[in-house]
């Protein structure tokens, strides 16, 4: 019975210490700048400022997407030292859609799908060191993916 009691313990000591990684992912979550409604202010809120325009940047995303809900968007930074890719897209009701951080050494590329309101820009910021850049590609969506 002693076992089981010091079996059980052990076993929701482990379980905590599993949980930490979470609350600490969830520390770095940036609400304001997923909330807001206008790329300004989704910008702001992720500190990014004096953006400059870069052909070191490939976002390759379908001209156009037949349903908004499923949109495959790449993103290839040849940037030295990629450290973020932050992706926007101006018509959607939050502009943010998703912020990559990378370790040091990584190759600065992601693959993801996104949803798509209307036919808009979808922009990819990249931070190296203290400067931003950036490359656009524009999506015509032919059918409302967030309604």
């Amino acid at each position: 019975m002693m076992q089981r009691r010091k079996f059980i313990k052990a076993l929701f000591a482990v379980s905590a210490l599993a949980l930490v990684p979470i609350k600490a992912f969830a520390a770095m979550w940036n609400t304001p700048a997923f909330q807001a409604t206008k790329l300004q202010e989704a910008m702001t809120a992720l500190q990014i400022s004096n953006v400059t325009l870069s052909n070191d940047i490939q976002v390759i995303a379908p001209d156009k997407a037949e349903n908004g809900a499923v949109v495959q968007i790449e993103v290839a930074s040849s940037i030295p030292n990629t450290e973020s890719i932050a992706i926007f897209v101006e018509n959607n009701p939050t502009a943010l859609i998703a912020n990559f951080v990378f370790g040091e050494g990584a190759d600065g590329f992601v693959v993801t799908r996104i949803k798509m309101a209307e036919t808009s820009d979808v922009l990819a910021v990249i931070k190296s060191g203290n400067r931003y850049f950036s490359a656009k590609k524009r999506v015509e969506v032919l059918e409302n993916g967030c309604g």
